[in-house]
C-alpha cells in the first residue's frame, strides 16, 4: 500500500481511530499495529509477509538465546545474521552474482553457469532486515536488553510507516517506544499533519513532476543536446531528494499521529559544503546504521590514513551493494568514496559546521551539488556505460548550450528553484512548515491558506503518478 493511494487515505484514519480506542490497553494496541503493518505490506504482495515473520521471529528468539547463553552468544548472532542475510542475499543478490560469476567463467574459457531465479524483490526487505539486525547486534554488545513482549517486538520490526522506506529505526529509541504507554498529544498529531502534507507536496508535485522531464530525457539521451542532458541530470537530483525526502516525512509525520516519534532522515542536504557533510545529511538512518554496525568496527578513524581510507572505501561499497544489485550502484558507492577520501587527504573530512550554510559559502554548496549530481546520473542510469556516456556527452556539449530547450521541464525547474528558496530560508527547522506561531503564523487564518494552497498544489499541479524510489531498495 503506497502513502499516495487512495487505500492508505482510507486505511489510516480507520487505523487510527481504533489505535486511539485502544489508548487504555498497551498490547492490544501494538496488536492492532501489527495487524495493521502486516495489513499495510501484504498489499502489495502477501506472500512475501511470510518473510518479514520469518526475519522476526528470528530475531526474536536469537535475542533471548544470546541474553540466556551468552557463551554461545557469538554463534548465535552468526547464525541469525546468516539467516537474515541469506534472506536478503537470495532475494536481492542471488541472480547478480550468478550472472557476473557465468560472465567471469566464460571470460576464462569455462562454461559454468548458476541457474537463474525468477522472483520479485520483496518490496523494503533492505530495511526491515537492517533494522532488525541493528536490533541483534546491540542486544549481544550489551547495548539493550532483549524484548520479552513479542506483540510490541513484532511492532517494533513491522511498525507500517517505516516500513518499507525507513527510517531505518535503532531498538534503542523506537523499542522503548512500543514498550511503553502512549497517550495522545495533540500538539504533536498537528505538528505531525503538517509534515505530512509538506511530504505530500514534495512527493506528488516535485518529485512526480520532475519524473516527467527525467524519464523523458533518458528515453532518447544518445540524441539529446548538453542543454536537456543537464536538465535531466539537475531534475533527477530533485526528483529522488523531494521521492525520498518526502516519504520520510510522510512517515515521521504519520508516526506522531500514533504518539511515536522517528528519526529524522534528511536534513537540508543540498546545502551542504563538502562531501562529508552530504552523508551527514542524506538518509542519515542509513549512514548512521553503517557507521556504527560497520566503520567503527573496522576501526573507524582511529587508525591510519591508509586503513581509514579503506574502511571508507567498504562502508560505501557496502551502501552501493544495499541500494541495487547492480554495477552501476557499486560505482555510485566507490564514486563517493572517492571524494571522502579526498577530504581525508587534504584533512578536511572532520570539519564539522555548527551552523547551516550561509550566502558566502554558496561556492562549496554549489560545488557539492554538482559533485552530487554527476554521481546520481550514474545511480540512474542501468549500465556504468550507459552513465558515463551520459556525462561525457552532457559536459560534451555545454560549451552549445540552448537556452530554447530550458523549455523543457520549465515547470519541473521552476518548482525545485521554489523548493530551494524555501528550504533555504528555513534551514534552520526540521521541515519548512514546522513554524513557530509569530508573525502572521500566529492567525489561525494566515495558517489554514497556506494548508489550503498546498492542499491545492497537490491536488491540481501534481505530475503522472510515480512510485516511490526507495521501494526498490
Amino acid at each position: 500500500m503506497s502513502f499516495t493511494s487512495f487505500a492508505f487515505i482510507l486505511f489510516l484514519p480507520i487505523v487510527f481511530f481504533a489505535y486511539w480506542i485502544l489508548q487504555s490497553h498497551l498490547r492490544l494496541q501494538n496488536l492492532l499495529l501489527v495487524v495493521a503493518s502486516y495489513v499495510f505490506y501484504s498489499w502489495w504482495n502477501v506472500r512475501f509477509l511470510l518473510l518479514i515473520i520469518i526475519t522476526s521471529l528470528s530475531s526474536y528468539a536469537s535475542a533471548l538465546l544470546i541474553n540466556r547463553i551468552p557463551q554461545k552468544g557469538k554463534l548465535i548472532l552468526g547464525l541469525t545474521i546468516l539467516v537474515n542475510f541469506g534472506i536478503l542475499a537470495c532475494f536481492k543478490y542471488y541472480n547478480f552474482f550468478a550472472e557476473n560469476f557465468h560472465d567471469l567463467m566464460e571470460r576464462v574459457g569455462l562454461q559454468v553457469s548458476l541457474p537463474v531465479l525468477s522472483v520479485i524483490l520483496p518490496v523494503g526487505i533492505s530495511f526491515y532486515t537492517f533494522q532488525s539486525m541493528g536490533y541483534i547486534l546491540d542486544v549481544y554488545r550489551g547495548k539493550v536488553k532483549p524484548a520479552t513482549d513479542l506483540i510490541a517486538f513484532l511492532a517494533f520490526i513491522s511498525f507500517f510507516p517505516q516500513l518499507v522506506a525507513g527510517p531505518i529505526e535503532r531498538a534503542t529509541s523506537l523499542l522503548p517506544q512500543m514498550l511503553n504507554k502512549r497517550s495522545f498529544d495533540r500538539n504533536g498529531a498537528v505538528d505531525g499533519m503538517r509534515q505530512v502534507l509538506w511530504g505530500f507536496f514534495k512527493k506528488m508535485v516535485i518529485a512526480d513532476t520532475c519524473a516527467m522531464c527525467v524519464n523523458q530525457v533518458w528515453i532518447s539521451w544518445h540524441d539529446a543536446t548538453g542543454t536537456m542532458l543537464l536538465i535531466g541530470a539537475i531534475l533527477f537530483s530533485f526528483q529522488i531528494y523531494c521521492d525520498f525526502s518526502g516519504y520520510s516525512d510522510i512517515a515521521i509525520g504519520v508516526s506522531k499521529l500514533f504518539g511515536i516519534r522517528l528519526c529524522d532522515n534528511f536534513l537540508y542536504p543540498y546545502f551542504s559544503r563538502n562531501m562529508s557533510e552530504f552523508w551527514r545529511r542524506w538518509h542519515m538512518s542509513l549512514m548512521t546504521w553503517f557507521r556504527d554496525y560497520v566503520y567503527i568496527p573496522l576501526g573507524g578513524s582511529l587508525c591510519s590514513a591508509k586503513r581509514t581510507a579503506l574502511n571508507i572505501l567498504i562502508v560505501f561499497l557496502l551502501s552501493g551493494l544495499w541500494h541495487g544489485a547492480n554495477w552501476t550502484f557499486v560505482t555510485w558507492g566507490v564514486y563517493h568514496a572517492f571524494f571522502l577520501i579526498l577530504l581525508l587527504v587534504f584533512g578536511k573530512r572532520h570539519r564539522r559546521y555548527e551552523n547551516p550554510a550561509s550566502l558566502r559559502q554558496l561556492p562549496s554548496v554549489i560545488f557539492t551539488f554538482v559533485v552530487v549530481s554527476i554521481g546520481w546520473v550514474i545511480f540512474r542510469a542501468d549500465t556504468v556505460d550507459n552513465g558515463i556516456a551520459y556525462i561525457v556527452r552532457m559536459v560534451s556539449l555545454l560549451p552549445t548550450i540552448n537556452f530554447g530547450d530550458f523549455i523543457m521541464g520549465k515547470v519541473a525547474l521552476i518548482l525545485s528553484v521554489c523548493l530551494l528558496v524555501i528550504e533555504w530560508f528555513t534551514r534552520q527547522r526540521r521541515f519548512p512548515l514546522d513554524f513557530s506561531l509569530t508573525g502572521l503564523f500566529r492567525y489561525p487564518v494566515c495558517r489554514w491558506l497556506l494548508y489550503y494552497f498546498l492542499l491545492l498544489c497537490i491536488c491540481f499541479m501534481h505530475g503522472e503518478k510515480q512510485e516511490f524510489v526507495y521501494f526498490q531498495f
